[in-house]
């Protein structure tokens, strides 16, 4: 079928949807919900089968869904109904929620329903439920209307007629009533609010009395101190105590500004507080917030970097490389690179390059200094002499981050993972991170072309048949963990452990010999220079508008591939 998404941005729901829906062999399309008369024309120039929503924040016009049926992806249980499902649902601590596939009606979220999907809510930050459970739900949700629609015989249900609906309208969530009394609340109820707006919103506050909006909340189990005074500080977070413990704040967004780290965004404020540095980070127990954790199992060697939204600034690429420089002189055999729950790796941190313009320095001094410490932290793991190394995807990954997992002997993802392994979108950045190296060895050349002209999103089953990756592995996070372990034991275990790693040697030797990395790196950071310095300001644009959120005005041409002159021809 000829299928049009019409969504708000082209988030990661709307990504996986359309890769999964070309996987199916599906055509599709993407446009941004700029206007009205926009979405009219796309629908003019495609003429679609079918319009899928995954991501709207308005409605669709009347002159769309009455000739053409619009499917509705919304978060939420059947005749649940109002823009803040997933907020509510989490603050409301629900055990059981839903994606429902429902037809666009002049009534918002109340049209007849097609699909849905439950599944179990577990204590965890909305962005990270959306990117996880809600995705999946709303993917199966997806597929399983499509049959019921190219069938020809279903008849969607009116809510009214439905038994079995339990949800409700419910309005648009407040900053009321997301509200935080740290003189009263204790640490749970605390952090369950700030998980209900992480992403977006944020939740209204004041930090050393400024306003700011925050995000990114880890409960610690052993500071103390007077409820609602900020106690302590560590790399990228401020600690704020609460009547029965203390909660780390990792980002704000003051008014005006953009997102950034706590520590970033606050940063004369931040250096008067003491700091609490984890010297034991390697063997750490005790619940509190850890960027940078690593847990030894035998001859196994586990490095996890749970950076906010996959974003990795300069001096996050130092620490990470200090820790896998110290990890690789441990007595392991199998080095695994475990990311973050809500992301792998995103590659460079564009909020804090940001952040380097509006303070009166250098965004691109700043850019350079990134790029040149995660080429630094790929270059240590490319030269990784005495251990596989494996990068265990359970979360998606993007630009730079795809990689830095490719400069890993292995790629393991898991089966729902995402990948984004391209740069252009962002201002027709070039890329670095060894890329001219390490992906046309993996996929060849023309592939490797293909995947930066094309600029789209890859499932991990695409990844695996491209060679991009190792393994896709199936299951719930925690499933997908366990068997990376096993996996990586019985590769440690293996006989052929010791030919494995003389033929990775060898190999990387004659690579060199064929042509230095140091020559990759000079060859990408040559047109990356042009990026950061030269007279083509489009990834300053583009860098800019991607971390202050700004509307977007028009759909990129290649996602809205029925504006490509003559699309339809071929």
């Amino acid at each position: 079928m000829r299928i049009l998404l019409l969504t708000h941005a082209f988030n990661s729901l709307t990504q996986r949807l359309s890769a999964e829906l070309q996987q199916r062999g599906h055509q599709t399309s993407i446009e941004f919900d700029i206007a009205d008369s926009v979405t009219e024309e796309a629908v003019a120039l495609f003429a679609p089968d079918l319009i899928v929503a995954p991501y709207l924040r308005r409605a669709i016009p009347e002159s769309v869904w009455s000739r053409i049926v619009c499917l509705i992806v919304h978060p939420g249980v059947v005749g649940d109904r109002g823009p803040s499902a997933l907020d509510w649902a989490i603050q409301n601590h629900e055990t059981q929620w839903a994606v429902t596939v429902l037809q666009a009606q002049a009534e918002m979220d109340a049209g007849p329903v097609w699909a849905s999907v439950s599944f179990p809510m577990r204590p965890g930050r909305k962005s990270g439920l959306y990117r996880h459970e809600v995705a999946k739900a709303a993917s199966q949700a997806v597929l399983q209307a499509l049959q019921r629609f190219e069938s020809g015989s279903f008849v969607p249900q009116p809510l009214t007629t439905l038994p079995t609906r339990r949800g409700q309208w419910r309005p648009p969530m407040t900053q009321q009533q997301r509200c935080l009394d740290w003189q009263r609340d204790s640490s749970a109820t605390i952090l369950n609010k700030l998980y209900a707006a992480d992403g977006f919103p944020g939740v209204a506050d004041n930090l050393f009395g400024q306003p700011c909006q925050l995000f990114d909340a880890w409960s610690d189990a052993t500071l103390r101190g007077t409820p609602g005074s900020l106690i302590a500080r560590r790399e990228t977070a401020l600690l704020r105590a609460t009547v029965d413990g203390a909660i780390w704040i990792g980002h704000v967004k003051r008014a005006g500004s953009i997102k950034l780290p706590s520590t970033l965004a606050f940063e004369r404020e931040a250096a008067q507080l003491p700091d609490r540095p984890l010297h034991d980070w390697w063997q750490c127990k005790t619940p509190t917030w850890q960027d940078i954790a690593y847990e030894e199992q035998g001859s196994l060697g586990f490095l996890s970097f749970e950076f906010y939204n996959g974003a990795m600034s300069t001096r996050q690429c130092d620490r990470l490389r200090t820790a896998l420089h110290w990890a690789k002189q441990r007595p392991t055999r199998v080095l695994l690179l475990m990311g973050g729950s809500d992301f792998w790796s995103n590659g460079i941190h564009l909020n804090v390059i940001e952040a380097a313009s509006l303070n009166g320095g250098s965004a691109a001094d700043e850019s350079w200094r990134n790029i040149n410490a995660i080429n630094d932290l790929a270059l240590e793991l490319i030269n990784t002499e005495q251990q596989i190394t494996v990068a265990a995807l359970g979360a998606n990954a993007g630009a730079g981050g795809c990689f830095l997992a490719r400069a890993c002997d292995l790629v393991w993802a898991r089966e729902s993972v995402l990948l984004n392994p391209h740069y252009k979108n962002m201002g027709n950045l070039y890329g670095s991170e060894y890329w001219t190296y390490l992906l046309p060895r993996r996929v060849g050349m023309e592939a490797a072309q293909a995947i930066m002209r094309d600029r789209q999103p890859m499932t991990a089953q695409r990844g695996l048949q491209t060679g991009f990756i190792d393994a896709c592995l199936d299951g719930e996070l925690p499933v997908f963990r366990a068997e990376v372990a096993e996996r990586a034991a019985a590769l440690a275990a293996g006989s052929d452990l010791a030919q494995r790693l003389a033929t990775k040697r060898e190999s990387r030797q004659r690579d060199e010999t064929v042509k230095p990395l140091a020559v990759y790196r000079e060859e990408e950071l040559t047109q990356m220079r042009r990026n950061f310095y030269g007279f083509d300001p489009s990834y300053h644009i583009a860098r800019h508008h991607f971390v202050h959120k700004s509307p977007a005005s028009w759909t990129p041409r290649h996602l809205a591939r029925h504006r490509d002159l003559g699309w339809g021809l071929s």
